[in-house]
């Protein structure tokens, strides 16, 4: 009997394939419909297209999960695929209205059509949905309000509609939908005020509805069901009080109200949030005192109190926060000594009490804690000396001291911090003495501001040694001498060394007519009436040559400049009239012409790749040069408003050196538009060579792969060392020059994106898809942890030769989750990892299970878990130099090592 109905089933089976495919006409439609690169078919049926999913019993199509894939055309014909229950069509390239007809699909639970470019309303059809669940139509083009009949969708979990530019209010029956989970409305112009009705969803974890310009109160109760988890109110009108409310929802992990207008103080109830890790309510009226209930937040890593009205000492019982990284109090009427039990928060990364009313004097203990990057203590009443112990701050990146009663010598140990970058600004105080000649050994340093003190003797010679040096300032001491020749001394205004009676040479108008001895504390010598005289005439002789060779340059920059003005007059469809641009390599400055840089990037043409924050393009010279040029896509209209601070920032970035991290060669600005130039890479990306390579172009190389995963690992631990968080790192980002050494990416976007400023800098949850950690979807806040889940993600494809994103990985799956479920289902990681590498030899295989410890640490779902890029540098080195009694460790010891 059993058999009977077998063989009956496989006839029936047999013959319904045969004739009756539910919805073959209509994919063979869309196949031929849309247009794109990123679509794979076989020969096969639709049933084993990339991205399509059937239902087994009649092969009717219940899922079509497309993302990224640069698609474009018309995608109405999908309205004949009656029992499609999940639409993913996000990061594409269609345009036009949001089609009407996705009311006609009853069984439609999952919508996403987010990161294209639909323009027009949305549509009032979507509310016809009965089953709709989840709903993303964020950063987009849309317009207009909410429309009223969404308020049918009583199943919805998920409404995304942020980065558009709606407007109008929040409709009270928001609050009416009562399995809504996640409401992001964020980057629109939505006024009017917060509902009240939003208390009453119950299931609400995540509210976000920062950068818009809502006004009124923060509801308290949208804290009453203690269910949020997430909310970011940042940058609207908002006013009132941080409502006491917000204690009942203990599982609140990001609370951000800054950039408003509330009042009154920070409620004590704030102690009943154990999971809280981001507070941020900078840029308020608040008042009052810093609570001490802070202190109850054990997992608190940010808190920014900036820029308000808070009064009062900080709560000495904030040192007991282990997890906190950042503490900033800048801009408020705070006083008392520096904390220093704060300074025992052994994660504690940047310390900001700047412009404050600070006093005492600077504990030796200063640096009690190693990890310290940003000390900003400037404009305060910080008196006494600088402790030499300052010299074992060996991570800071910033240090400012500005504004202060501090006295004394400027201690020579300062040379000690290496990493010192950013600034060191000592600037109006009181110290005196000689300059130190240690200052010099600061290689990285890009400010120096000494102004405004009693400093004397000469600028030492030594200071050459600042080699990244750009800005500089001594001013208004008591220096004298002549300045040393150094580019960066004789390119800052001669203003920068003003007040100095004693200075003299370049910049200053003073000529050096004495000579001084080089042991400069007793140094002015006169000499006799006849070397003066030989000294004024040769420096004559000198000024009028100088005098004739600037005149040229200047004749001759004009003529390149009407040459170039004639060229942007040539170049089609409304060119640019305000070109800005640089080129840092002196031998490329001839071969590098500015218009025909925009030119290329005008033309779909020469579109090499488009990704999260830019789009890159190749472009060839007059002079025969091919370069690669980065478009970067404005947010918030970045180039406007930021031109020059971006400039600043490109020619602090063309200091960074480092044989795995890709420098711009120069950039080009007009309108809104930044260019950034590099040089081609002859071998493509690692993303190029993994995935895209024919068989036969490269044999199967493990040492070549390690070494790249190396490169990018040491590039990668070198700028968190110089405080740069990448916003996008994937193999698509790495590129590899002749000898495949890897240039990791995109590190001038990741500054000029800075996303430390806050969550409104982004208008995207920063990386490519299949790399971006897990975490980032509810902090919405860059981390070095999250930085460090990418590069887990880019071993894992060099192990497994895989996409991050693959359907061969089943339902719900990714690279990472595949990996570390194996062992669940029953396999070795010699399954996992490519064949034709690990089976090679026995120390290639020995060699890739090394590495594949590395990258299961490097993506572990907790943050605080992964390994700190450096330490991930030495574990592949000790992989690559077969240190296997490493690996010998237990798990418990080898955990504890990298964190």
């Amino acid at each position: 009997m059993g058999f009977l109905i077998i063989v009956v089933f496989s006839f029936l089976t047999s013959g319904f394939l045969l004739y009756a495919l539910p919805d073959e006409a209509a994919m063979a439609g869309l196949k031929k419909e849309l247009q794109g690169v990123g679509w794979d078919f076989q020969n096969s049926g639709y049933c084993s297209w990339v991205g399509v999913t059937c239902n087994p019993f009649d092969l009717s199509v219940e899922a079509l999960e497309l993302p990224r894939r640069g698609l474009r055309g018309n995608i109405s014909i999908i309205a004949e695929l009656k029992s499609i229950k999940r639409l993913d069509l996000s990061g594409n390239l269609f345009h036009g209205a949001v089609p009407l007809f996705f009311g006609s699909l009853p069984g439609l639970e999952f919508l996403d059509l987010s990161m294209n470019k639909f323009e027009g309303f949305i549509p009032s059809s979507l509310g016809d949905f009965g089953s709709l669940k989840s709903l993303n139509l964020s950063n987009n083009l849309l317009v207009g309000g909410i429309p009223n009949k969404l308020k049918n969708l009583e199943g919805l979990q998920e409404l995304q509609i942020s980065g558009n530019s709606l407007n109008g209010s929040i409709p009270e029956w928001v609050g009416g939908l009562s399995n809504l989970r996640v409401f992001s409305a964020h980057e629109n112009h939505l006024f009017g005020e917060i509902p009240e009705s939003l208390g009453s969803v119950s299931q609400l974890q995540l509210l976000n509805l920062h950068s818009n310009q809502l006004e009124g109160v923060i509801p308290e109760s949208i804290f009453f069901s203690g269910k949020l988890e997430v909310l970011v109110l940042t940058q609207n009108r908002l006013t009132g009080t941080i409502p006491d409310s917000v204690g009942k929802c203990k599982g609140l992990s990001s609370l951000r109200i800054g950039n408003n207008r509330l009042i009154g103080s920070v409620p004590s109830s704030i102690g009943n949030i154990s999971s809280l890790t981001y507070f941020e309510a900078n840029n308020n009226h608040l008042s009052g005192e810093i609570p001490s209930e802070f202190s109850l937040c054990f997992n608190l890593t940010l808190l920014n109190l900036a820029s308000n009205g808070l009064t009062g000492v900080v709560p000495a019982e904030l040192g007991n926060l282990k997890n906190l990284q950042e503490f900033i109090v800048s801009d408020n009427s705070l006083h008392g000594e520096v904390p220093i039990s704060l300074l025992r928060c052994k994660n504690l990364t940047k310390l900001d009490l700047s412009n404050n009313r600070f006093n005492g004097s600077l504990s030796e203990n200063i640096c009690i804690t190693s990890r310290l990057q940003f000390l900003l203590l400037g404009q305060n009443s910080i008196s006494g000396k600088i402790p030499s112990q300052i010299g074992n701050c060996v991570r800071l990146l910033e240090l400012q001291l500005s504004e202060n009663y501090l006295t004394g010598e400027i201690p020579s140990e300062i040379g000690k911090i290496k990493n010192l970058q950013i600034a060191l600004n000592l600037s109006f105080n009181h110290l005196r003495g000689l300059l130190p000649v240690e200052l010099g050994k600061l290689d990285k340093l890009v400010s120096l501001d000494l102004s405004n003190n009693e400093l004397s003797g000469t600028i030492p010679s030594e200071f050459k040694g600042m080699l990244s040096l750009i800005e500089v300032n001594f001013s208004n001491n008591q220096l004298f001498g002549p300045i040393p020749l150094f580019s960066p001394f004789q390119k800052n205004p001669s203003s920068s060394f003003w007040g100095n009676k004693g200075l003299c040479g370049d910049p200053l108008s003073s000529r050096c007519t004495d000579f001084y001895n080089d042991e400069y504390e007793n140094a002015q010598h006169k000499v006799s009436y006849k070397m003066i005289l030989a000294v004024i005439g040769s420096g004559l002789a000198v000024f009028v040559t100088v005098s004739v060779v600037v005149v040229l340059f200047v004749i001759k920059e004009r003529q390149e400049m009407k040459s170039k003005a004639k060229a942007v007059e040539e170049i089609p469809s409304s060119p640019p009239v305000n070109i800005v641009g640089r080129v840092f390599v002196d031998s490329l400055k001839q071969a590098v012409d500015f218009d025909s840089v925009i030119k290329a990037t005008v033309k779909d043409l020469n579109k090499l790749s488009d990704g999260t924050f830019s789009a890159a393009y190749k472009a060839i010279m007059p002079s025969g040069l091919l370069i690669l040029v980065k478009k970067l896509k404005s947010v918030d209209r970045t180039v406007v408003h930021h031109q020059n601070k971006m400039i600043r920032e490109l020619e602090r970035l063309g200091n960074l050196n480092h044989p795995n991290v890709m420098r711009s060669i120069g950039y080009v600005i007009y309108e809104d538009v930044a260019l950034l130039l590099h040089q081609n890479m002859a071998n493509g990306t690692l993303a190029h060579l993994l995935h895209e390579s024919p068989e036969d172009e490269h044999e199967p190389d493990w040492p070549r792969r390690l070494s790249i995963a190396i490169g990018v690992a040491e590039g990668l631990a070198f700028l968190h060392q110089v405080a740069i968080i990448h916003l996008d790192i994937s193999s698509g980002n790495i590129f590899l020059d002749d000898h495949y050494n890897p240039l990791l990416g995109e590190i001038e976007i990741s500054r000029l994106l800075d996303p430390s400023k806050g969550t409104a800098s982004i208008s995207a949850v920063a990386g490519s898809f299949g790399y971006i950690p897990p975490e980032y979807a509810y902090t919405m806040q860059v981390t070095a942890p999250g930085n460090v889940y990418s590069f887990g993600v880019v071993l894992l494809e060099m192990l497994t030769s895989k996409l991050p994103v693959d359907e061969v990985f089943g339902e719900g799956l990714d690279l990472v989750k595949y990996v570390h479920g194996a062992s669940g289902r029953g396999e070795t990681p010699e399954q996992i990892m490519d064949s034709k590498l690990s089976t090679v030899s026995f120390a290639w295989r020995k060699q890739m299970l090394a590495a594949l410890k590395v990258a299961m640490l490097c993506t572990d779902t907790a943050p605080s878990k992964r390994p700190k890029m450096k330490k991930v540098v030495e574990m592949l080195l000790e992989v690559k130099q077969g240190d296997w009694a490493f690996w010998l460790k237990s798990k418990r010891r080898m955990t504890h090592d990298v964190l």
